[in-house]
């Protein structure tokens, strides 16, 4: 099987459920950065020093095939859950009650794998807006939504955990 399809050349893809849409719609564009966030996570893993992330992010870059499969579908229930956030949230809990309190801005840079968690941080906040844009216009299921927005703050907890 051939990597290239040719089916994209005239500026058209399959969403995950059959459906065409331009290559630059809002939706792609959603999960176009969901897939950018899972990059730099990827980066960010091959660098942190600290096991325990490590782990974290392997965990969470697990997690975002679903949340991509979410956006690139139209007309089905979400695949992402309620329980996929509360993990997030739980873990965010334990890894703040084991940190020092936060009593200035963090500058990122301070370490390689805490600077790529950064960046995955932001790409995770752009996608965020993306989706809130998109849900003016267009279905959005709410639970994705709060987990994008979970997704980068986790990314903020796992750099300070780095960085500690």
């Amino acid at each position: 099987m051939k990597i290239y399809t040719k089916t994209g050349d005239s500026g058209m893809t399959s969403l995950y459920t059959g459906e065409r849409v331009e290559k630059n719609s809002l939706r792609v564009q959603v999960y176009g950065a969901i897939d950018e966030t899972d990059s730099a996570l990827g980066l960010a893993r091959a660098f942190v020093t600290v096991d325990d992330v490590r782990e974290k992010i392997f965990t969470v870059q697990k997690i975002l095939p679903r949340l991509m499969a979410d956006f690139a579908s139209l007309n089905r229930e979400p695949i992402i859950m309620t329980e996929d956030v509360d993990k997030l949230e739980t873990e965010m809990d334990t890894l703040e009650s084991s940190l020092p309190p936060l009593r200035e801005f963090l500058i990122p840079g301070a370490s390689k794998g805490g600077a790529f968690l950064d960046l995955s941080r932001t790409i995770a906040r752009r996608a965020e807006r993306l989706a809130c844009e998109l849900s003016k216009s267009e279905h959005v299921h709410e639970v994705d939504k709060i987990f994008l927005n979970r997704l980068s703050d986790y990314c903020f907890m796992l750099m300070r955990r780095e960085e500690l």
